[in-house]
């Protein structure tokens, strides 16, 4: 086999994966197509004890996992919904993070999760101090992330923005 179709192989297998997590996680969410929730599911959250993160402000609107989230203040909260690791992953390196306003929730969003040894390592800048967080617009503006420190674990939430552009699907191209 040619490293040119070896390459190819490997690109297919990264894209299979990752349709396959795409409907993992739709199944997990029980969504529909547009973020509306399967009849008798509730947006009020996870059953029982979650973790607060923090709080952060959005400067603007966003999706998280296909919800819309105004701008605004929302309490950050770790939520009990399990998370399929991707594979060669360790588990526990993302976690659902849920986005409270007013004592609902308001959406929800996977997380990556990285250790204080691990951000020493692959951040650029200073990361927050315990117990608070940082909301940064990312290069082009197309997605708003939300650094999270709390007691030394980071979790970075990714939003899309509505600057970024709607993926072409295989029949448009």
């Amino acid at each position: 086999m040619s490293a040119k179709s070896a390459g190819v192989w490997v690109a297919c297998a990264v894209m299979a994966s990752a349709a396959v997590i795409s409907v993992e996680a739709q199944a997990s969410n029980q969504t529909r197509p547009g973020g509306q929730m399967a009849a008798g599911q509730s947006r009020s959250g996870s059953q029982g004890t979650t973790q607060s993160l923090g709080s952060a402000r959005l400067p603007q609107q966003v999706t998280a996992n296909g919800q819309s989230l105004p701008a605004g203040s929302y309490t950050l909260r770790l939520s009990n919904d399990a998370v399929t690791p991707v594979v060669g992953q360790p588990a526990g390196t993302e976690r659902w993070v849920e986005f409270v306003q007013g004592g609902q929730v308001k959406g929800k969003e996977l997380a990556s999760v990285v250790t204080a040894a691990e951000v020493k390592e692959v951040a650029k800048m200073a990361p927050p101090s315990s117990g608070s967080s940082k909301v940064q617009t990312l290069k082009g503006a197309d997605y708003l992330r939300v650094w999270l420190n709390s007691g030394g674990t980071h979790y970075l939430v990714h939003l899309t923005t509505g600057a970024a552009a709607p993926a072409k699907s295989m029949n448009q191209r």
